[in-house]
């Protein structure tokens, strides 16, 4: 049993803002949430947490990370790779990751899977599942995937695909490559379905939507645009109310009145914060390579030797910040899109994404600035 006072700040516990409260853990989940009182009382270890002008949120949920500390996913498909990763993103708030693989074969999916699967059997913190993106892609918006890799789904891949897992599946695809029956298999077998890296028209993405898919992967980003006779993918994604939407809020994928125009579209319950996440976050390295081609970082943007942007030099922090900023939302409701959001998306709203007593005791400790402090998972501090 472990008892934590927090004092000093703002904690946001379901929808409310408190200004203290004692959090009471055990076996990873928050088994009490009352007001803060004193440590002399407090059975067992007992933990105070000043805020000093900061904020108690609920811990971060990125379902897009393609690397950090140094590591691609794709480069390292192990649980020692897959640690480090989370590891970085846990400095920042985030306690709960898909590890991301960016377009690749066959064989790397399935190794991306079972070392999912291996790092959450082993407890490696922040692992829920996996990020599958690509390779059924359209190439016309291919973005920095690699061409060569790009490919039609078969049966022996949707099988792979199904396979019960540990963690949730979720996998970018571009419907209009896609059949809609196989669409409609995987969906049905459990796996999470985000339309992205696509030219869909209007009717086929929501034909996509309608078989199955219930997100949009990096929303404006390597999508067909919103025209007023075509409004293609990012129309489909803006109007569908049932449907989340990813968004890279690093000020640089997505201008600020974009976000904003996403944010009024959407809402804070079907927008979600995503990193895009590349091994730079978390490092101090400048470059990282991706199927054998350099990418460089350079003034906190990650893009390959043509310029083309190749994912985000982002943590989930910052997101916030930028998206505060963009859209003049509160943090409560930035936070929502951090958390509550992502959470429902993947089916964990029972269990993660808010604090509320029976949850798991996920949480981030932000200075007055927004800047990361602290980061707990399961009632245990990971960084800070």
């Amino acid at each position: 049993m472990r008892t934590i006072d927090v004092r000093g700040g703002r904690i946001l516990v379901g929808g409310e803002t408190r200004h203290d409260a004692r959090l009471t853990i055990s076996d990873g989940r928050l088994r009490a949430i009352e007001p803060a009182a004193v440590g002399s009382d407090a059975a067992g270890d007992y933990v105070a947490i000043d805020l000093a002008g900061g904020w108690l949120l609920p811990g971060f949920i990125d379902t897009q990370v393609n690397g950090g500390g140094g590591v691609l996913f794709n480069n390292a498909l192990g649980i020692e790779g897959l640690a480090r990763i989370a590891a970085a993103h846990a400095r920042f708030g985030t306690t709960a990751l898909l590890p991301t693989l960016i377009t690749d074969t066959a064989e790397a999916i399935e190794a991306a899977l079972d070392a999912v699967d291996v790092a959450i059997a082993a407890g490696v913190p922040g692992i829920v599942g996996v990020h599958i993106e690509g390779p059924f892609i359209n190439g016309t918006r291919k973005g920095i995937h690699d061409p060569a890799l790009i490919r039609t789904l078969d049966r022996s891949i949707i099988d792979i695909l199904c396979r019960p897992r540990r963690g949730v599946v979720m996998m970018t695809l571009a419907p209009e490559v896609v059949a809609v029956e196989d669409i409609a298999q995987l969906a049905a077998a459990g796996v999470i379905l985000s339309a992205g890296h696509t030219d869909a028209t209007y009717d086929e993405a929501l034909a996509g939507f309608a078989a199955g898919i219930t997100g949009v992967t990096h929303v404006f980003n390597a999508m067909s645009p919103l025209l007023h006779r075509a409004p293609g993918m990012v129309g489909a994604a803006l109007s569908e109310a049932a449907i989340w939407c990813g968004i890279i809020a690093d000020g640089v994928h997505v201008a600020p009145a974009a976000l904003d125009i996403a944010f009024r579209s959407k809402g804070a319950d079907r927008l979600m914060l995503v990193t895009d996440a590349m091994p730079s976050v978390g490092s101090d390295d400048d470059f990282f390579l991706l199927n054998g081609r350099r990418m460089t970082v350079e003034g906190g943007v990650c893009m390959g030797e043509d310029g083309t942007l190749a994912g985000a030099h982002l943590d989930m922090a910052q997101a916030v910040r930028t998206m505060c900023a963009a859209t003049g939302a509160d943090l409560p409701t930035v936070s929502r899109m951090a958390s509550a959001s992502p959470a429902a998306f993947l089916g964990m709203a029972q269990d993660r994404g808010t604090l509320s007593v029976g949850l798991r005791a996920d949480f981030v400790v932000l200075d007055a600035a927004l800047e990361p402090v602290q980061t707990w998972i399961g009632g245990i501090k990971v960084a800070g």
